[in-house]
């Protein structure tokens, strides 16, 4: 099994562990939306889901049907301890590349400079 992360990966793991249990498609696309102003399209936030619950780095489970949503169950999803594990390791080597040049990067000078 890959630990790698996607950037899109490792922003619907940092939703999930924001929103603990009331993560579903929605509430994820939102806070990814919330957070970095970036839209997302709900299959590509369930694709994602169900690529990361095939990994076990995410599990789902079905909650009660509702009559504003016509009956339907909403699918709540939550980030597993392995889940968990490669975000940390992820989020880690990325604080470590970028330790000492984040600074930097605000004054670097612009390509034309370079």
């Amino acid at each position: 099994m890959s630990t790698s992360l996607g950037d899109f990966e490792k922003m619907i793991l940092f939703a999930l562990y924001r929103l603990g249990s009331d993560a579903y498609g929605v509430t994820i696309r939102g806070e990814i939306k919330d957070r970095t102003g970036r839209e997302v399209s709900i299959g590509s936030v369930y694709t994602a889901l169900h690529r990361m619950e095939k990994r076990g780095l995410v599990t789902a489970r079905m909650g009660e049907s509702t009559p504003e949503r016509g009956g339907r169950r909403k699918k709540y999803y939550r980030i597993t301890p392995v889940g968990a594990d490669t975000l940390s390791a992820s989020y880690e080597a990325l604080r470590r590349m970028a330790d000492g040049v984040a600074l930097d990067l605000l004054t670097y000078p612009e390509a034309s400079d370079v």
